[in-house]
């Protein structure tokens, strides 16, 4: 892996698979009594979001502590950032303070690249999602997600597998980052959404687009349902929400007639009656939840293998908690 991640284009083939592989073993943590690994012990990683988040900046904040890195979480709100401070100052702070590795979120697209060329840091930057551009780290737990499901055991990729991508493509860093990830790992991806909902310059991703969502449902091995981002639009971009859910909202009826197999997928959060009904994101075959679970195992090997790991070195191989082993000691 490169010494950054800062978008899925970042990552070969080898190198998206090491990851996921990584991820497999460092999953077999949560089963033990204590879930920890001295791994990092003595580095120090922080959390630098500049937009708000739940299921990212906690899903780094315990595989970070579960790999037993120190942890500073950083907010701009409350921060000498409401002041003023730009990135820069706030990036020497941290180096100041000794950060081994900087999770960023930022509403700029291509803050974290910035930072990670700028020379203002010596660690390591993670890109935890950069205004409308990437958000690599949701990309790999989408794919570990569907490899669990769609090719167990196979310790490779995802070849052939047919995926389907529905909604706010315009505004969203995780279709972007999916579309290059899934495209790496050797699955066809098609977009759906409405024209004005469609990003300038889509004919050059290795997808393909589609604005019929029946048409593309029978053919699909996993649907990622995408949330409409209001907060990103300046315009009307669709008539009606009731006209938008009729046309790409996924319920039970179209849920039918995607193969038993198929997967429906969400990164959240969810707007529930919108892009996905209630009986949908409900029902068994969506795995909402189960991405946010393995969110941690692949945030975990990201930073093991940034900070800590060798390739080949397998995580779990250290012992497991004995009786007269105390969390204090994998502190």
């Amino acid at each position: 892996m490169k010494r950054h991640l800062i978008s899925a284009a970042d990552l070969s083939r080898d190198d998206a698979v090491l990851i996921l592989d990584t991820a497999e073993e460092l999953a077999r943590i949560a089963d033990r009594p204590i879930k920890k690994l001295p791994t990092l012990r003595g580095r120090t990683v922080v959390n630098l979001f500049y937009e708000d988040s739940t299921r990212t900046r906690i899903s780094f904040e315990a595989a970070a502590k579960r790999l037993s890195a120190d942890v500073i979480n950083f907010s701009a709100k409350g921060s000498s950032v409401s002041k003023g401070e730009s990135l820069k100052d706030t990036a020497l702070t941290l180096e100041a303070m000794g950060a081994d590795a900087v999770v960023i979120r930022h509403h700029d697209s291509g803050a974290p690249h910035r930072l990670a060329t700028s020379g203002w840091i010596n660690g390591s930057v993670v890109n935890a999602g950069d205004g409308t551009h990437e958000h690599p780290t949701q990309a790999l737990l989408d794919a570990f997600t569907m490899r669990r499901h769609l090719a167990p055991g196979t310790g490779g990729g995802l070849d052939g597998r047919r995926i389907t991508v529905v909604g706010d493509i315009l505004h969203s860093r995780v279709a972007r980052s999916n579309v290059l990830l899934l495209h790496t790992l050797g699955a066809e991806v098609t977009l759906v959404a409405p024209p004005t909902l469609v990003p300038v310059g889509v004919e050059r991703w290795p997808c393909e687009v589609s604005y019929d969502l029946d048409a593309v449902l029978p053919k699909s091995d996993g649907v990622m349902m995408l949330r409409v981002q209001r907060e990103r639009m300046n315009a009307a971009f669709f008539p009606t929400e009731r006209e938008y859910a009729r046309r790409y909202g996924l319920d039970g009826d179209r849920m039918a007639r995607m193969p038993e197999h198929a997967l429906v997928m969400h990164p959240g959060p969810m707007n529930r009656g919108m892009e996905i009904t209630a009986e949908v994101a409900d029902s068994p075959r969506c795995t909402a939840v189960e991405q946010v679970a393995n969110g941690v195992s692949i945030r975990m090997a990201v930073l093991y293998l940034l900070l800590g790991g060798a390739p080949g070195e397998a995580p779990a191989a250290a012992p497991a908690p004995t009786t007269a082993r105390t969390e204090e000691n994998d502190r």
